[in-house]
């Protein structure tokens, strides 16, 4: 029976699974732990089971050490040293392909909602403001044959190219496949909608800054389901200030959470949300699963079912 923590409450039953071949902790607060403490409570265990959003470095790798797996609740991994855990020997893996559709689902509806002006209209209503129909009010974008610009044509970004293709819209990606892939800066310029879905890289760190936003029409909408760092959210603020584009809506970013008093706030036709990309019960509670699998496989010595590395 080996020692496990896991840094937050997770939906489902998959715990239960855990908690029955091994010794679990589970973080209680509603709060992830900070990075001090999530160094000190790992340093006896043996498996870890980790949120995106907790910083599994160098350090606490080194400081860990009867550390043998790292399960990490998400697609992405970046929040992991992964070269420094393949170093030790430590497997990690990830939760892909289960939450696709939950997150080219919301940004969809991101997509729809930022175009309609949803959350204006909304507003004006809970304020007392909607006093009559009005033909000139609460005008938004046509998205039927609006043509959509995808930034990374993995997975999720597939799943939003068929999403788009009941709206009829033409579809312009910059992924690796054939077709119609072409540049970003071609995306940029022809794209009505821009829905960015490529991993957080060196190379894709402020992707979306001052000189690309410039390219896009001053019509055009950005979307992000991605990574928040993918975007220069300043240059994004003065872009929405002055036009350059029509509006945007984020659901990730840099830093999580966005602080309340933060510039970006105040830039108009903007639409924020928490993170909730895979925030369907199916989809966390299958990412649950599949975090556990990975733990229960490594664990026992074996190769985990969703492991992003080579040891």
């Amino acid at each position: 029976m080996a020692y496990c923590f896991v840094t937050r409450q997770l939906p489902g039953t998959a715990l239960e699974r855990l908690a029955a071949v091994h010794e679990v902790d589970i973080w209680p607060e509603r709060l992830p732990p900070d990075p001090a403490t999530l160094r000190k409570l790992s340093v006896g265990a043996a498996g870890l089971l980790t949120m995106v959003s907790d910083p599994v470095d160098a350090s606490l790798i080194a400081a860990s050490s009867g550390l043998e797996a790292i399960a990490n609740y998400g697609v992405g991994y970046d929040n992991v040293d992964v070269e420094a855990a393949t170093e030790r020997g430590i497997r990690v893996g990830n939760t892909p392909d289960v939450l696709t559709d939950a997150t080219a689902d919301l940004t969809f509806a991101l997509l729809l909602a930022a175009a309609r002006k949803l959350p204006q209209a909304i507003a004006t209503v809970r304020a007392g403001d909607w006093i009559t129909w009005e033909p000139m009010a609460h005008l938004g974008a046509e998205v039927q044959g609006a043509t959509l610009g995808i930034v990374g044509l993995g997975r999720i970004g597939q799943a939003v190219a068929r999403r788009a293709q009941g709206f009829d819209m033409n579809v312009l990606h910059t992924g690796s496949r054939s077709g119609s892939r072409i540049s970003l800066e071609s995306l940029l310029q022809r794209s009505d909608f821009v829905s960015l879905h490529c991993p957080l890289t060196p190379e894709t760190f402020h992707l979306i800054n001052e000189r690309t936003l410039a390219l896009m029409r001053p019509t055009a909408i950005l979307i992000n389901t991605a990574r928040g760092p993918i975007v220069d959210q300043p240059a994004l603020r003065t872009a929405l200030e002055n036009g350059t584009i029509a509006g945007a809506a984020l659901d990730v970013t840099d830093p999580e959470p966005l602080p309340a008093n933060d510039p970006l706030l105040s830039g108009p036709n903007l639409i924020v949300a928490p993170h909730i990309g895979s925030g369907t019960r199916a989809a966390r509670e299958r990412m649950a699963d599949l975090a556990v699998e990975n733990l229960l496989a490594a664990l026992a010595g074996r190769r985990m079912p969703h492991q992003v590395n080579e040891v």
